[in-house]
């Protein structure tokens, strides 16, 4: 991975309120952060894109940023899109490689290509694989925190009613160094207890083919490639 310097950038960091996602390190790492935006605002307490967006975007008019990064995920992938059609550009979706700063890599045709892209966008609005990139280290650096002035968001188009999420130890799949894999000669999902425990031995994530997951062994969360979540162990 090169270390080119993009000129104006703007990472967006995915959290929980308690700590950060781990990809957002690695956006960091490609996008050489100097500061840090803070917005506060009940409206964003479920990360729902249709609301991330709207600020994304009113920061960006007030700031006018060359490049908004962040890390491959479920948010981002919402987010991101949204954000870029409120700004008429075409988002750059998980880049490998920063060439400069109007030119990447990302892979094509299901991962069996890599093609280099040149965007002529003013603003840059890019996702980046995780694996692609190593991790900035999460302490022992400072930034200037600034609080964003209140920006209106509206509570029209969405609605959070609540969520149930699956708590674990083991690595994000996403950004796992080791990843465990079973399929459907597993059988049934009890059966994929034998994998769990050989994660835990290993410090590794444990995915899934679509197959398992079409069969309801796994949660969705757990399908790794194409139509699930992209691995680089």
């Amino acid at each position: 991975m090169n270390s080119f310097r993009l000129a104006s950038t703007l990472v967006l960091a995915e959290h929980n309120d308690q700590k950060l996602n781990p990809l957002t390190l690695n956006a960091v790492t490609a996008a050489k952060k100097l500061r840090v935006l803070f917005a506060q605002n009940e409206k964003l307490a479920a990360n729902l894109p249709e609301r991330v967006s709207t600020i994304l975007s009113a920061v960006q008019k007030q700031f006018n940023f060359t490049h908004i990064i962040a890390g491959a995920s479920t948010f981002s992938r919402g987010v991101i899109p949204r954000t870029a059609a409120i700004l008429n550009v075409s988002p750059i979706s998980e880049i490998t490689h920063v060439h400069s700063d109007d030119s990447f890599s990302r892979p094509t045709y299901a991962g069996n290509a890599i093609e280099k892209v040149k965007s002529k966008a003013s603003i840059k609005l890019i996702t980046i694989r995780a694996t692609a990139f190593e991790a900035s280290p999460s302490s022992g650096g400072s930034a200037t925190i600034e609080k964003l002035r209140d920006i209106e968001i509206s509570t029209e188009l969405s609605e959070f009613i609540g969520q149930e999420l699956s708590k674990s130890e083991r690595p994000e799949l996403a950004g796992a160094k080791i990843v465990v894999s079973g399929g459907r000669g597993l059988k049934s999902g009890d059966n994929f207890k034998i994998l769990y425990e050989l994660a835990d031995v290993l410090g590794a994530a444990v995915g899934a083919s679509r197959a398992a997951v079409d069969a309801g062994f796994v949660p969705n969360d757990m399908q790794v490639g194409q139509t699930g979540k992209v691995v680089a162990p």
